[in-house]
């Protein structure tokens, strides 16, 4: 798809907590309805920890987890697989480069790799990704 892009968890998470909700995620969101995204292998951990964080911290219930998970998975969202020791060796030389979390790189390293725009909301992520002239999608 054209219009596929990656998208960082940032931007899928602000999607549940109301104190987090903004007009870039929204419109992220609605493009969702047209299109495909991408994100790294480390994302469905990274979006299960935000939940058990938040259960913990008594910001969200157990259902209210498990009901969000049922709605995330109905998204166009695709888990991309098999991070290799090439990729792992790319990650490690763009992280330095970066100076950006493994985490981060991850996915800015896939939109380099897809040669899709990245979805953040992170302004190290952004500002790494605009200094390596990948390109940040702007909803």
């Amino acid at each position: 798809m054209n219009d596929s892009f990656v998208i960082d968890n940032s931007v899928v998470m602000s999607w549940y907590f109301k104190d987090e909700t903004n007009h870039y995620a929204d419109k992220v969101l609605d493009r969702l309805l047209n299109t495909e995204a991408f994100v790294p292998s480390i994302w469905p951990l990274e979006v299960v920890n935000v939940l058990l964080v938040a259960e913990r911290q008594n910001r969200l219930k157990h259902a209210n987890s498990l009901r969000f998970l049922e709605l995330l998975l109905q998204l166009p969202i695709v888990v991309e697989h098999g991070f290799s020791k090439t990729t792992m060796k790319e990650a490690l030389a763009l992280g330095r480069t970066t100076n950006l979390s493994s985490y981060d790189t991850a996915y800015l390293l896939l939109a380099i790799r897809k040669n899709r725009p990245l979805a953040t909301l992170d302004k190290k992520l952004i500002e790494a990704a605009e200094n390596i002239n990948v390109k940040v999608l702007y909803g």
